[in-house]
């Protein structure tokens, strides 16, 4: 889908912006012509990120999503750069491995924390912003097909998901009044993540298992994002979308001793 110059000079932020997917998403809309708001806990490599992707104006934001304060300065910088974004992308997430009997408070809280409780955070403060200056905006929630398919050693995980739907639908809802459109993109298995490495066997029989025979590359998830922040997507909001191979769908990984029939 080509967007043509619909981000040129957009102000966009992104959280999580040195994992996976948020490098991704940060290239993709720098690409575009956005300016960049990167968040993350690392200020130099951010600083390195939003000086070689994003448009004149980008910048780097060291932020410790568990902590309130925290939030409140960097909606507070946002707020003395831009005066409001346009685009704020919930994308920092981790997704740890444990059973029930390994997983303290301070893991419950860790995972609660960054993949919900700063989502409420950020989308409060910044919506705040867009509502003064009368913007339109679009708050994008990166969930997870978690969010309905539950995996072993991951109720956690799959709770802030499931949860997290629920939140993107309500606050949807909640901010229609103000035009602005709040919605879900679920963007399939995409490993290599530091905040929550996977063992080398994990990755591989996930993604062999994926229906569509791959994980998740930046061509498949950078357009669906910004299909959602864009004019195109005007009319959608509360909606999750899944570009995910069909991997919430159900699981390849079965034995199965009958031949298939082609």
């Amino acid at each position: 889908m080509d967007f043509g110059t619909e981000f040129e000079g957009k102000h966009v932020i992104i959280t999580g912006a040195l994992g996976v997917v948020g490098r991704w998403l940060a290239e993709g809309f720098g690409k575009a012509g956005a300016q960049l708001c990167l968040t993350d806990m690392d200020q130099g490599a951010l600083d390195a990120l939003a000086a070689e992707v994003g448009a004149e104006g980008s910048f780097g934001f060291a932020c410790d999503l568990q902590e309130a304060k925290a939030i409140d300065a960097l909606v507070a910088e946002v707020g003395e750069r831009w005066g409001a974004a346009d685009v704020l992308i919930n994308n920092a997430g981790v997704y740890p491995s444990g059973f029930l009997l390994d997983t303290d408070a301070d893991e419950w809280d860790r995972i609660l924390d960054i993949n919900l409780r700063a989502v409420h955070l950020m989308t409060r403060g910044i919506a705040t912003q867009m509502i003064r200056a009368e913007r339109k905006g679009s708050v994008i929630n990166v969930s997870s097909g978690a969010a309905r398919k539950m995996r072993l050693t991951a109720a956690p995980y799959s709770l802030s998901k499931t949860a997290l739907d629920r939140l993107t639908k309500g606050y949807g809802l909640e901010l229609s009044r103000y035009g602005i459109r709040v919605n879900a993109l679920e963007p399939g298995f995409a490993a290599g993540s530091t905040a929550s490495p996977l063992p080398e066997e994990h990755v591989k029989r996930v993604s062999s298992s994926v229906p569509l025979g791959r994980a998740s590359s930046p061509s498949d998830v950078v357009p669906a994002a910004m299909y959602l922040a864009s004019e195109a997507a005007c009319y959608v909001t509360g909606a999750t979308l899944t570009v995910d191979g069909g991997n919430s769908i159900g699981s390849t990984d079965v034995y199965q001793d009958k031949k298939a029939p082609l």
